[in-house]
């Protein structure tokens, strides 16, 4: 995600694992990464959770009351996006804070066992796209 962002110029704060805690109405968990989008935060504007075992239905209620905008999911092999409504978390098909993010490219790159290398991949075919893309 770093190297989405840096790339394209979109400005955000790393928060990583961080644990969030909300006292107030005693909810807290700790996303595998997350993002403010803009300028830093309390609360990261997007999630992200590696699904490797447990589902993430309960997490979602979790999120939505600490007011997280977007959570993504990685799981076999792909990203499902949840995008935070005022009843809940609705299913879309593409990113509403990063409309313009393609998920299927990124999930193309994420190999964890080669790290170094797929980032380097996924920056050389997001700079191609980004060099191809009419100048406004």
């Amino acid at each position: 995600m770093e190297a989405y962002f840096q790339d394209t110029r979109t400005r955000f704060h790393a928060i990583g694992t961080a644990t969030f805690r909300k006292v107030s109405k005693q909810r807290g968990l700790e996303p595998d990464e997350c993002y403010c989008l803009g300028q830093k935060k309390d609360f990261p504007d997007l999630a992200i959770e590696v699904v490797l075992s447990s589902g993430i239905v309960d997490k979602l209620e979790i999120y939505r009351g600490l007011g997280v905008t977007e959570v993504w999911v990685w799981e076999a092999g792909r990203f499902t996006i949840h995008h935070r409504r005022a009843e809940g978390y609705e299913c879309v098909v593409r990113s509403e804070l990063l409309p313009e993010c393609d998920m299927e490219l990124l999930a193309n790159y994420v190999k964890p066992e080669e790290q170094f290398d797929a980032v380097i991949a996924f920056r050389d075919e997001l700079k191609m796209r980004l060099s191809s893309q009419p100048q406004e």
